[in-house]
């Protein structure tokens, strides 16, 4: 399979997460594939935007958000989850997308070790529900996922049209003031297609 190289996140991070649509994002553990194609996303864009990690500047937290592009950001929340992102732009300007849910495709009874007691269409449709079926946790925060050899990577399926995409506000980001609290900039694949040929059979290995 084809992996996205370093020039498709080096993009402004808004439409990387347009794009990341229709990818497959790939675990690989023991020798196996653990796979699933990306869905939902949200971008988050430089210091300036109010919901970004970046928002109060460089920490050790967010280092990784300043680096190049193609790196995974993973980042530990409310205690218990993680979640993973995709640096995006320049180095030095702090900016990833979040993947936020994913259908699954390959991999599904390691899946279904960490996820098994719920209904399979549970088991990734949020961000910190993809990292645990995935078993994706803080040793993978500055992951290459441009790396062939990587443990961790994002590969190339086919684009989605427009038809199938939504967009809107991000979620859970009601500590952030206006205008970055109704920024348009979660991208979706509409409820009616996600299980549509066009999303998850024609990238299917």
């Amino acid at each position: 399979m084809t992996l996205l190289d370093r020039a498709f996140f080096e993009q402004e991070v808004a439409v990387v997460a347009r794009q990341l649509l229709g990818q497959r994002l790939v675990r690989h553990l023991a020798g196996a594939r653990l796979a699933g194609i990306i869905v939902e996303t949200e971008a988050y864009r430089g210091e300036e935007d109010l919901a970004c990690h970046a928002r109060s500047g460089q920490t050790a937290r967010n280092a990784v958000m300043y680096g190049p592009a193609g790196h995974a950001y993973v980042y530990f929340t409310y205690g218990m989850h993680w979640c993973l992102n995709a640096v995006c732009g320049a180095v030095g300007f702090p900016a990833a997308v979040l993947v936020r849910a994913i259908i699954p495709t390959e991999g599904l009874d390691e899946m279904a070790k960490r996820r098994g007691r719920f209904a399979q269409a549970q088991w990734c449709n949020g961000p910190a529900k993809l990292c645990q079926a995935l078993f994706v946790d803080g040793t993978f925060n500055g992951t290459d996922l441009a790396d062939p050899q990587g443990l961790l990577t994002i590969e190339a399926g086919k684009a989605l049209p427009e038809s199938v995409v939504q967009t809107g506000p991000r979620v859970g980001i009601g500590y952030a003031p206006e205008p970055w609290l109704s920024m348009p900039w979660r991208f979706s694949v509409a409820a009616e297609s996600l299980h549509s040929g066009i999303v998850k059979n024609e990238n299917t290995p």
